[in-house]
């Protein structure tokens, strides 16, 4: 990870190694906390754009709403305060932005409304979540055995602390096999989502996603959908099986922080081309020409910086 100078801190600029919490933060026991991931991107006119800032502002209040933390401040405040932060940390080139409320120290135990609500925004260079080289050659995925947490047995659709303890399971798995990325499956077997990722196949020149019953509602999944509508690409919301997969024209993860990245094989079976499809690639560049403004209509979405 590269340092930046300043993390944000319930209202106040810390310098970054002086960004510190209590070892009994109640976060830390039990796992309560949202979290966010937002992008910034240097935009075509040289200036730098968080890109849909609002909506993932909006996503971390409706995630400590659901987990029942009390926000102590506005989706306007944390707006201003990440606009800022990168400002201050000068990342005038692109950033990743990570947005945290945690529940501090105070209180222990598992009822936790008495432990104090706090909120911290970091941001620093990150390049391709997936490498560089994935992003045109494709990954390798492994289906997990682990399935993704059912939504009776919490919070799904919050982007919460204690869900993504499942996620870093599944994916040390694929990575220990020998695969880049996890893929798992609802508690039905049929297909959920990446360990940190929305996932599409594509067949008959059709789009084909889960729909969101048991999975985060992704962001950059919302605007691949609208990108497709505008490339006349059909898009169908549907449950997947592990079998469709396998016999998948292509296939491809999105995410803030996976962009749009192909997938070239799932299982040892290698899909389509075994690498980058047509489709993909028309989505990939679309969505890459939105995040650095080239599209005047997806310019509502960018909340310049500088």
């Amino acid at each position: 990870m590269t340092e930046s100078k300043y993390i944000w801190m319930d209202g106040e600029f810390v310098n970054w190694n002086d960004a510190k919490v209590h070892v009994l933060s109640h976060t830390l026991h039990y796992g309560n906390g949202a979290i966010e991931g937002t992008k910034a991107y240097k935009t075509v006119d040289g200036r730098c754009a968080i890109f849909k800032l609002n909506e993932h502002t909006q996503r971390l209040l409706n995630s400590s709403k659901m987990t029942l933390m009390n926000v102590p401040f506005t989706l306007e405040e944390l707006n201003k305060a990440q606009v800022e932060l990168l400002q201050k940390n000068e990342l005038f080139e692109g950033a990743y932005i990570r947005p945290l409320v945690y529940l501090g120290y105070g209180v222990m135990g598992l009822y936790h409304k008495d432990a104090p609500v706090q909120v911290s925004v970091s941001a620093w260079e990150w390049g391709a979540y997936l490498g560089e080289e994935g992003l045109k050659k494709g990954v390798r995925v492994k289906i997990s055995s682990f399935t993704r947490t059912p939504n009776t047995s919490g919070m799904g659709k919050a982007k919460a602390v204690a869900n993504y303890l499942n996620s870093q399971m599944a994916k040390y798995e694929a990575v220990e096999a020998g695969y880049d990325e996890a893929l798992l499956r609802d508690d039905q077997g049929y297909i959920a989502e990446a360990s940190g990722a929305c996932f599409f196949i594509v067949r008959d020149g059709a789009l084909i996603t889960p729909p969101n019953d048991n999975t985060l509602e992704s962001i950059t999944q919302a605007t691949v959908i609208e990108l497709a509508a505008d490339l006349g690409i059909p898009v169908i919301r549907r449950r997947i099986s592990r079998e469709e997969v396998y016999i998948a024209d292509e296939a491809f993860f999105t995410g803030t922080a996976a962009e749009i990245t192909p997938i070239r094989d799932v299982d040892a079976r290698i899909i389509g081309c075994g690498s980058r499809g047509p489709i993909t690639e028309k989505i990939q560049s679309a969505y890459f020409d939105v995040v650095a403004g080239k599209n005047e209509k997806y310019v509502k979405y960018l909340t310049y910086v500088n």
